[in-house]
């Protein structure tokens, strides 16, 4: 099978258009379909800080509903359903953006999204297995160790959230460990959650999040190519949203 695996999306609908037809999909039935039978998989993170949050979701939505969908939930997933279940979460880091789209609905439609939204999100692996475990799409990545191990706190943590230290930088961001540059194992790992100015290749990882929200790129890994497409971000460039690995 081939695979296209998109980047961080967080609500850039019109980018993931332009991308899902430069990648020669067609959407002639409602949901992107390839001529010769590639499939779409996403690294999560489809919603907040963008523009069309709720957009992005009503294709995912469909696509799920039409069985041809493989997506690995990041942390933004994963804080909206736990507001979407009612929780009491801080609508913040972009997530007030969805709230806010959400808000111009109706209150009877903003409740039927909302549910839909929670089973399409319970619904989903913690990350994706493919070609018999020589392919992962994990979120914010995995270790060898934990591919196909009992699903646990830490696993869950380092997949939504990645090698997380618990400290923060000056700038308030969350310092995390270079898990990919220690990365040794035989499957490929798909990544995304830390944006990058292009995507970086590294022991047998890669990581797409190449910041499309932040002014950058919406990219996509190509499989069994091994190469990146991507199309120019609409959003405003923030360079210091940006990470650089040493």
């Amino acid at each position: 099978m081939k695979y296209d695996v998109i980047g961080d999306i967080h609500g850039c609908f019109t980018e993931l258009m332009q991308l899902i037809y430069k990648l020669g999909y067609s959407m002639d039935t409602g949901i992107p379909v390839h001529p010769d039978g590639r499939k779409l998989v996403f690294v999560g993170d489809a919603t907040d800080r963008g523009p069309n949050s709720l957009d992005t979701l009503r294709l995912l939505f469909n696509m799920q509903d039409a069985g041809t969908f493989y997506y690995s939930p990041g942390n933004h997933c994963n804080k909206l359903y736990r507001y979407a279940k009612g929780n009491k979460v801080q609508q913040t880091h972009g997530l007030e953006t969805t709230v806010a789209e959400l808000d111009t609905l109706t209150p009877e439609n903003r409740k039927l999204f909302l549910n839909r939204y929670r089973l399409f999100y319970e619904a989903l692996p913690l990350y994706v297995t493919l070609e018999d475990q020589q392919l992962i799409i994990a979120h914010a990545g995995i270790r060898e160790e934990m591919i196909g191990s009992p699903d646990s706190e830490s696993i869950r943590t380092f997949v939504l959230y990645g090698d997380i230290t618990g400290k923060k930088a000056a700038d308030g961001k969350p310092i995390r460990r270079d898990w990919a540059k220690e990365y040794k194992g035989d499957a490929f790992i798909v990544y995304g959650h830390t944006p990058v100015k292009e995507a970086r290749f590294k022991n047998n990882t890669v990581n797409i999040d190449t910041g499309c929200v932040f002014g950058g790129k919406l990219s996509a890994f190509r499989y069994p190519e091994m190469t990146t497409l991507s199309v120019a971000s609409l959003q405003p460039f923030t360079p210091e949203k940006f990470t650089v690995f040493i």
